[in-house]
């Protein structure tokens, strides 16, 4: 039988719309860096639209909140700072000090510091953000990029891209204690809620070691193999974990995926279809969406967490790269 082409459009139509209405309002907002054209986009959660972009300083990549959510700091890697961000206004408001091309950084727990990793002179700078200086460097590998935190504040985990390591870091006497050597192209580093594992992501290598936070030993290497896509084209980067550490999320940048892990098992459950070359992750604050910042499509991409499905791809700057949610 021939279904008349209008008769489809409606069908689809009407498929659109039941998903559409089925889904809960979310008073989230989303910030995403667009690397190049040096803003943020800020998407409302409940209409899942862009309402309004944010100038800032050139080639935008990691963004991060103050303790309260009432600021947005932004790496700015091309004018060797961060930007300040005031919510209240959406305006840039001041700036802090950085070392040259910051990519990444990680805000402490329950101090006033950053932790920022510096691409180009392989230093992790420790800053103050109430007095707007630089503490302390470290040095690290070559290339710093990811930079996780353990929820006690206490160690800190560098990977460096070039020497292909993750670095851990003694927050208190601001030393490396342990040097892990990982696959090639190290890029994200994500602690478990209980400060037990530390995921890290190798985007050349195409896979993502468990390390042991007390022993720093690899406990798990996790590799993904996708169905029609080139092993070469799996490049994990991104990485996302619920609190109750029963599902993982893993951007694998141009397979255009993100995969679904088990935890527990290290097994993946699915293979979520994304926009073009997905780079970074964030959950909402209730974890019930995914949101993949997607780099060469322009767009991010929202996951139903709870139903496991694509809902919708939001169009926003170019080159889309990192992503945080304010409840």
């Amino acid at each position: 039988m021939v279904v008349p082409i209008d008769t489809l459009k409606s069908i689809v139509l009407g498929s659109v719309l039941a998903i559409a209405s089925s889904l809960p309002a979310m008073a989230d907002t989303i910030y995403v860096s667009n690397e190049k054209d040096n803003t943020i986009s800020v998407v409302d959660g409940d209409t899942l639209t862009v309402t309004e972009t944010i100038r800032v300083g050139r080639r935008p990549r990691g963004i991060t909140f103050n303790h309260d959510m009432t600021q947005l700091y932004v790496c700015i890697g091309d004018e060797n700072r961060i930007d300040v961000i005031d919510l209240s206004t959406n305006k840039v408001v001041s700036r802090l000090p950085s070392g040259p091309d910051p990519e990444l950084f990680v805000h402490h727990p329950t101090e006033n510091v950053l932790y920022v990793a510096n691409e180009d002179d392989n230093m992790v700078s420790v800053v103050d953000t109430k007095e707007r200086k630089i503490l302390a460097e470290i040095q690290v590998g070559v290339e710093p990029e990811g930079m996780g935190i353990s929820p006690d504040g206490k160690l800190l985990v560098n990977t460096s891209e070039t020497t292909n390591m993750a670095h851990f870091i003694d927050t208190s006497t601001k030393e490396i204690v342990a040097n892990v050597l990982v696959d090639s192209r190290p890029r994200v580093a994500e602690f478990t809620s209980d400060g037990k594992h530390v995921w890290v992501s190798a985007e050349i290598g195409g896979t993502v070691s468990v390390i042991d936070s007390a022993t720093r030993q690899p406990v798990k290497k996790i590799e993904f193999a996708v169905s029609g896509v080139s092993k070469e084209a799996i490049q994990p980067v991104g990485i996302q974990i619920t609190k109750d550490m029963k599902r993982a999320f893993v951007a694998l940048g141009p397979s255009n995926r993100v995969a679904e892990v088990d935890p527990a098992t290290y097994e993946v459950r699915k293979y979520h279809l994304v926009g073009q070359r997905v780079w970074n992750l964030a959950l909402s604050p209730d974890e019930k969406r995914l949101y993949s910042t997607n780099g060469v499509s322009s767009d991010i991409s929202v996951i139903d967490v709870e139903n496991s499905r694509v809902i919708k791809s939001i169009p926003v700057g170019r080159a889309p790269w990192g992503v945080v949610v304010k409840p």
